[in-house]
């Protein structure tokens, strides 16, 4: 991967070469780094990648080789295409190079007169040749000032140019640009939470540190550390040390050290060099005989039990008092692992009975008989953490360790052995820990999971670990971006799932190509009358993204669509066929369970879409489609938080996996794993796993940040079965009293009786046991919804944001009774089998 590094105050801004990567959208060939300066480089540059040895600081050098390095469309697709285009980009250089009007003038008038009767510069479609144009164009004061007042400049050459100016790449590249300007401006008061003032830091010295121990998967919690200690060495130009932290051969293993070093790469972090606690066992174990030796610590037989009371209690080991003499002996013993050594720990000696009971004589040492994984069997007995980690942060050199705040009361600790070492002092800071909702972070608790078979391993899409949430569809970007949003701060919260997601979301849309999925459960076939015999056409993957190319869209007489969505079908409505046109329903034929069997359709392309209400998803029956399985998952646990006295076996959501059936278009058949797509009306979903001959594909349900796909599902009800229900209370409703139809109504009749809707009162909890926590929120955030309405309305706001604040309450009340429904089912259930639930 190169990095371009531009100059983001420079007065020819390098437009091109930033709108030309974010086109690709491939971080694996290049990145732009913004720099708050004029110029890079030598010879005033305003751009510049370094590649192989070589740095190239001209836009049209660096065009070519990120263009050379990446399979595209963007480049032609002949010799003699990519020859027209590198003639383009050589005239882009031109424009760059050249600040003569005149010479300026004829630029232009060539420039027009080539589009005279073409859409873009080469071909038929968005080349490189557009994009290079394009910035030095963008970049250009005369062409910008002719643009504005309209003088002087081509009509075709005005047009071609606000056409690539509104491409969804584009904006994408100077969304960026204007993100690297305001946190530039705003750094000392919007980035208060970064400007924690390290002290002592001094810029191109400053050492951080990354100590994962190698007995486990990284998660989301290890990914801030890790992300927080690279941002301080960039910000101060300084480096970062990974280093395993390896003492305790019990629970070490290869596998994780791979999975750890796999895990740092994805979220862009280095550690092809590592360096290991054991490295330094020899050192650490001549400190130790050091505080021997000077009465500061103690070799202790005591029972881990009575040693825990008397720590508590702030009574004094019996063998605090021991000689020096005695201590050396028995920590040789210890070393050697004897009968007697292996009774023993080794304590530091700081106090018996101090407030913070961390330095009440914390254990140092340990024996382990184990063998180690770089060692072998050279040591019987290994340093904690407490008394490795401060020696090696002094030894390597380590300038600040940022710790999370759940290490404060060992910080004491960690001072104390630094001073009575004579060690080199390290400065600490901390922040807190990333805690999330229905979420466990703990190691033990998440090795039970994978222990008792409730999940498939630790990459599962219901783990918190970070080859977890990149399965189920989180980008490395999306995670990097909600982490430093998060900064540095100390204030302790439990954060919910829906802004990573909803972050995830903005990177994911404008690059997702859309495909088209049918439930295959009690599907429909729908027979379209004016239709033309099956063919395939051509259509864009993504009607806002022309670089992700083109897909096959099967159109036929006979379609397949969705239950839920013919169950609403009603005869003789005109409704819209996505991506083809509109259409009359004739004729609507169900079971005597009120199935829907069968539709007659009529197609009618002469219809406007614009005035159907429904925008419905189908797909054309054929030998191109491809079965698939959409999965989605639900939280591990029903409780938000876990406190300590809470039993894990209690909180266990009984059903946290969920599989549709389906068929999707043939396109589905060339994606690869790891592809995110989004299904049309159906969600942004991530390849699992690829169809093959005997299987179908498997894809995974990418939350979107909104309420409905954060909300629990503790238990499972799909939305046929809540339309079901509804259908079900209407016709009884309907036997019992046929009321007055009510009359039609529109316009502002129609927008006062759906704020009167949002006012209704909402359902309440009837039990059985007490209010879950997942409803209490909910009701709070209709409460709170609803004073924002009102609000809106007191300050006469704009009707389009009325309108927004509205559709969002009456979604959260549309969810509020049928999450009721679905937990109070959940709790009679659990209730009735209260007594015959193990685990």
């Amino acid at each position: 991967m190169a990095t371009v590094i531009v100059a983001q105050k420079a007065s020819n801004f390098p437009y091109g070469v930033t709108a030309l990567i974010a086109a690709l959208n491939n971080p694996a060939v290049a990145k732009v780094e913004y720099k708050n300066v004029a110029t890079v480089g030598e010879n005033n540059a305003v751009v510049s990648l370094t590649a192989n040895g070589t740095t190239l600081t001209t836009v049209s050098s660096i065009i070519r080789y990120v263009l050379r390095s990446h399979k595209n469309t963007l480049y032609g697709s002949d010799p003699a295409s990519a020859s027209l285009i590198d003639d383009f980009i050589d005239k882009s250089q031109d424009i760059v190079n050249t600040s003569d009007f005149k010479s300026l003038d004829i630029i232009f008038q060539q420039l027009n007169h080539h589009l005279t009767l073409r859409s873009f510069f080469v071909g038929y479609k968005i080349t490189a040749a557009d994009i290079a144009l394009w910035g030095a164009l963008k970049a250009n004061a005369i062409f910008s000032r002719q643009l504005k007042t309209g003088k002087d400049l081509g009509v075709y050459i005005g047009r071609w140019f606000n056409h690539i100016s509104a491409q969804a790449f584009v904006d994408a590249a100077l969304a960026e640009l204007a993100k690297a300007n305001d946190s530039t401006k705003v750094a000392k008061t919007d980035q208060g939470s970064f400007d924690i003032n390290l002290i002592g830091a001094e810029m191109g010295k400053v050492v951080t540190r990354f100590p994962p121990e190698p007995s486990g998967y990284l998660h989301i919690g290890h990914a801030k550390a890790a992300l927080l200690n690279k941002y301080f060495a960039d910000q101060y130009k300084g480096r970062l040390i990974v280093r395993f932290d390896d003492t305790n051969p019990s629970k070490e293993k290869v596998e994780y050290e791979h999975s750890i070093k796999e895990d740092l790469l994805l979220i862009g972090i280095d550690s092809s060099v590592v360096t290991y606690t054991s490295d330094y066992f020899d050192t650490i174990y001549n400190y130790a005989i050091q505080l021997i030796k000077e009465g500061k610590a103690y070799a202790d037989t005591t029972g881990q039990e009575q040693m825990r009371a008397e720590r508590m209690d702030g009574i004094a080991s019996q063998c605090r008092d021991l000689s020096v003499e005695e201590n050396l002996r028995r920590f040789e013993e210890m070393k050697n692992a004897t009968e007697f050594g292996q009774t023993c720990c080794l304590r530091a000696k700081i106090s018996v009975d101090n407030p913070n009971k961390a330095l009440r004589d914390p254990v140092i040492y340990r024996c382990n008989l184990i063998p180690h994984g770089r060692t072998g069997d050279k040591w019987k007995m290994y340093p904690l953490y407490d008394l490795a980690c401060p020696i090696v942060d002094s030894l390597e050199g380590v300038t600040h360790a940022l710790r999370t705040d759940e290490y404060h009361d060992r910080n004491p600790q960690y001072q104390w052995f630094l001073d009575n070492l004579g060690l080199r002092q390290v400065h600490i800071w901390e922040y807190s820990r990333l805690n999330f909702i229905y979420t466990l972070l703990s190691k033990r608790k998440l090795t039970w999971f994978v222990d008792q078979g409730r999940v498939s391993g630790w990459d599962d899409p219901r783990f918190p670990t970070i080859r977890g949430i990149h399965r189920r569809g989180l980008t490395m970007e999306a995670l990097k971006t909600y982490i430093l949003m998060q900064g540095a701060s100390t204030n302790y919260i439990t954060l919910e799932w829906d802004k990573l997601w909803a972050v995830n979301r903005k990177q994911i849309d404008p690059i997702a190509p859309r495909h088209t999925a049918v439930e295959a459960l009690n599907k429909v076939k729908v027979t379209v009358s004016g239709a033309d015999v099956y063919d395939l056409k051509e259509v864009p993957r993504h009607k806002k993204n022309e670089t992700l190319g083109n897909k096959q869209t099967a159109y036929g007489p006979t379609i397949w669509m969705d239950q839920a969505d013919c169950k609403e079908l009603e005869i003789n409505e005109e409704v819209t066929f996505m991506d083809w046109g509109n259409a009359f329903i004739r004729s609507v034929e169900k079971n005597s369970e009120g199935i829907v069997t069968g539709v007659q359709a009529e197609l009618h392309l002469e219809g406007d879409f614009k005035k159907t209400k429904k925008k419905l998803t189908w797909l054309a029956d054929g030998p191109e489609l491809v079965k698939v399985d959409l999965m989605d998952y639900d939280y591990l646990i029903t409780k938000k938080k876990i406190e300590e006295d809470d039993d894990l076996k209690d909180l266990l959501t009984p059903v946290t996996e969920f599989k549709t059936e389906g068929i999707a278009d043939g396109n589905v058949a060339d994606l690869n794993k790891g592809d995110i797509i989004q299904f049309e009306r159906k969600g942004y979903y991530i390849v699992d796993a690829v169809a093959t001959s005997d299987k179908p594909a498997r894809l995974i349900l990418i939350p979107d940040g909104k309420v409905a796909s954060m909300a629990s599902k503790a238990a499972p009800v799909s939305q046929t079965e809540v339309k079901d229900a509804k259908d079900a209370k209407k016709q009884k409703k309907e036997k019992g009293a046929a009321p007055a139809a009510a009359p039609a109504v529109s316009g502002k009749k129609a927008k006062a009786a759906a704020h009167a809707a949002a006012s209704k009162p909402a359902p309440s909890w009837t039990g059985p046991g007490p209010k879950p926590e997942e409803i209490v929120e909910l009701e709070a955030k209709i409460d709170a919804q609803g004073l924002k309405v009102r609000q809106l309305k007191t300050d006469k706001a704009d009707a389009d944001q009325v309108k927004e604040a509205v559709d969002e309450l009456l979604n959260l009340k549309k969810q509020l009774p049928i999450r009721i429904e679905a937990l109070q089912a959940l709790a009679v259930a659990a209730s009735a089998a209260a007594e015959n639930f193990s685990l």
